[in-house]
């Protein structure tokens, strides 16, 4: 079911105070930029072998993100799994008795399709499962 670590997201206050110090100081290949209005997101994604970097700002102080760092400040938001069918990733979670976020993917960066899994089932981490959109990595 999971094919790979797609992305690691982190969660920052600014992108642009962020973007240098992956892209300048770690010499990370900068794929792009992008708004998710319906997540109060922007995001910039960061290329690191078969995987990526999502540096996360909020666009909105009560969007999810703007939240979070409100609670526990910069840093890690969630991992994210690649998987062939995120419909079917998320219905076997719940099977299994996980709480969900999204009990249906949704529309993500780079139009792939999302969702996540409440982190009060999965040992605090927020984790996503992602599929491949029309758009891809």
């Amino acid at each position: 079911m999971i094919r790979r670590i797609q992305h690691i997201g982190i969660a920052v206050r600014s992108l642009r105070e962020a973007i240098p110090f992956y892209r300048d100081v770690l010499g990370l290949e900068l794929v792009g930029t992008e708004e998710v209005a319906d997540q109060k997101i922007r995001a910039a994604v960061f290329r690191v072998g078969e995987s990526t970097i999502e540096v996360i700002e909020s666009t909105a102080p009560d969007g999810p993100v703007g939240k979070f760092i409100e609670k526990n400040g910069e840093g890690i938001h969630h991992l994210c799994f690649e998987v062939g069918d995120a419909a079917a990733a998320l219905s076997h979670a719940k099977g299994k008795g996980i709480r969900l976020i999204d009990e249906t993917p949704r529309t993500g960066v780079h139009g792939m399709r999302v969702g996540f899994l409440h982190p009060k089932s999965t040992f605090g981490v927020l984790t996503e499962f992602a599929q491949e959109g029309d758009e891809g990595h």
